[in-house]
């Protein structure tokens, strides 16, 4: 073989290789947007879950629970997210990747609202129509009650401390705050808030905590860092200030304003108002993609789950639902802080 033959097909094998890699990376590239983890959409009245794909939009499928599905929480080796079915009185385990059920728990009371402790041995409930606060210990695999709590009239969301220390609970019919204290689990103070508290946020240093209130046009802030809450200032972000999400750059959180219906994001730092979203009928919980690029959030009048670009500050699409979508989550999320 010559010089020009050998050439020639040196050159014919690197094209080949080219394009065999390039198919190749074309391949590995649409198998891997194909598995993003799906996106979940909580349909409190029709007691199911809506399945999104991420990548075409579409909803895939529902999957069945139990009675007014609210809200959602992933467990702490990341293979299960909860579905708390609260009058049903009963947990879904689905895989986060696959939207496989995994498994049903039952005697679980009223589980409106649910947190893991950080240092992963507490599960934490709130029971919205039965007034008390359900402290369980994890084993790993399953929920053992040790306190059940009474507390003031409807809780309905709560916040961990970083330490794993305090759980801090709305109550939203009695306009308080209960903090109970995880080690003697006892409540240790009782705090008057505004107007119908909704969703509580603590930021990262444990200093302060943001409760935003339906019943009003805002957030209050409480400096927690003492023996007792101190009311710091109120922030007017909308009427019906009420579900928290963080954006995920640890100094901004955002907040759905139901009645209003925008989405503003807070400056934690600085405790400022410093953007404002549209958010149509009724947005309630949210999550926010792992780019950073989009807020989700359900639209509760709607039937809908609204795509909102965080950048452009407007809606760029909607997805049918069921009727009153509530909790939202997806695997492939942006950081929580």
């Amino acid at each position: 073989m010559n010089d020009f033959e050998s050439g020639f097909v040196i050159s014919f094998l690197s094209v080949i290789r080219f394009i065999a890699l390039t198919f190749l990376g074309f391949q590995l590239f649409s198998v891997s947007a194909q598995t993003q983890a799906p996106i979940f959409v909580l349909n409190s009245l029709e007691g199911n879950v809506s399945v999104i794909d991420p990548v075409t939009w579409k909803e895939n499928k529902r999957i069945p629970t139990g009675k007014e599905p609210h809200h959602l929480y992933l467990t702490p080796d990341e293979k299960s997210v909860i579905v708390a079915n609260a009058m049903s009185d009963s947990l879904t385990f689905i895989d986060p990747r696959t939207a496989q059920v995994q498994r049903t728990v039952t005697g679980i009371l009223d589980p409106y609202h649910l947190r893991f402790s950080p240092d992963m041995k507490w599960f934490v409930t709130a029971a919205n129509r039965l007034n008390h606060v359900d402290i369980y210990r994890w084993d790993g695999h399953a929920a053992h009650l040790s306190k059940r709590i009474s507390t003031a009239k409807t809780p309905s969301h709560l916040w961990i401390d970083s330490r794993s220390k305090t759980v801090w609970a709305s109550m939203q019919d009695s306009d308080e705050i209960v903090a109970i204290d995880l080690g003697t689990q006892s409540v240790k103070s009782r705090t008057r808030v505004g107007s119908v508290p909704a969703d509580v946020f603590g930021t990262p240093d444990d200093k302060f905590l943001l409760v935003g209130l339906t019943g009003s046009d805002g957030v209050e802030v409480y400096d927690i860092s003492g023996t007792q809450p101190k009311w710091v200032k109120k922030m007017v972000t909308g009427k019906g200030a009420h579900a928290f999400r963080a954006k995920g750059d640890q100094r901004h959180v955002f907040v759905s304003n139901r009645v209003a219906n925008t989405i503003s994001q807070i400056d934690y730092v600085n405790m400022t108002v410093v953007a404002q979203f549209p958010a149509p009928s009724g947005p309630d919980c949210m999550d926010v993609t792992v780019d950073g690029k989009y807020i989700l959030v359900a639209s509760r009048w709607a039937k809908k789950l609204t795509v909102i670009d965080i950048a452009e500050r407007k809606v760029v699409r909607q997805i049918s639902v069921g009727k009153s979508p509530h909790g939202v989550w997806t695997l492939d999320h942006a950081p929580r802080l």
